[in-house]
């Protein structure tokens, strides 16, 4: 038996690891051109500097629903079931998950504007984060950051998310069952559905079936393209 010899492959420079992890830090996506990922970050950035810019000025906002954060604080079945008064005598006129994020900020930072107020821009800025994300998937990274943009611009956004009422959580909900559903359609996997109905879920904790609206929408987004013309149950 002849030996055949073999050339062995030229080594390749290691690159340091520094590189390594900056590069996948600049670019989550292979994909992705090198400039997605820090004009993602500045989109964010300003988004939250826009929304917490003089974020005081708005003083308790909804002095109702800042009424029933200061219950929560002080009783925990107040927490649960959105009661305006620690007594438990009545409760808000909305289901009381919306609420949540607020007490616990105030049970940590204490009852005053920012506790309110930040948790609520904060879901703003995590909201152009999803759409960007979302959109980003199926149409590329400068059109996620066009979607991001008119998201964090548009003037009911900006007054929505400076405030203590339950839209911003609810917005943040069903944007965020608009990616799972994207990623049910792309994997074919039922947890992503079941996800997305979940986050429809809490967004029906946040302002009832408000949340239903997009409902159809996530529906129709999952019918073949050869069943556009079946009868609408809706």
């Amino acid at each position: 038996m002849t030996a055949i010899p073999t050339q062995a492959e030229p080594s390749r420079p290691a690159s340091p690891a520094g590189s390594g992890r900056l590069s996948r830090l600049l670019r989550a996506h292979p994909a992705d051109p090198a400039w997605a990922r820090p004009a993602l970050a500045a989109l964010l950035v300003l988004t939250a500097l826009l929304y917490l810019a003089g974020l005081d000025r708005n003083g308790w906002g909804n002095e109702f629903y800042a009424a029933a954060v200061q219950a929560g604080t002080k009783s925990w079945k107040a927490f649960l079931f959105g009661s305006v008064d620690s007594g438990n005598f009545i409760t808000v006129d909305k289901p009381a998950g919306f609420l949540w994020v607020m007490e616990l900020s105030a049970r940590i930072f204490g009852v005053n504007y920012w506790s309110l107020l930040v948790p609520q821009a904060l879901a703003g800025v995590a909201t152009v984060g999803v759409l960007y994300t979302t959109v980003r998937r199926w149409f590329g990274p400068a059109a996620g950051l066009v979607a991001g943009a008119v998201m964090a611009l548009a003037p009911v956004a900006a007054l929505m998310f400076r405030f203590d009422d339950p839209d911003a959580l609810l917005t943040l909900m069903i944007t965020l069952a608009g990616y799972a559903m994207t990623r049910a359609i792309e994997s074919g996997k039922t947890r992503w559905v079941a996800l997305a109905g979940v986050f429809v879920g809490a967004g029906f904790l946040c302002k009832y079936m408000a949340a239903f609206m997009v409902l159809r929408f996530l529906l129709l987004s999952t019918r073949p393209t050869s069943q556009a013309n079946v009868v609408n149950i809706w």
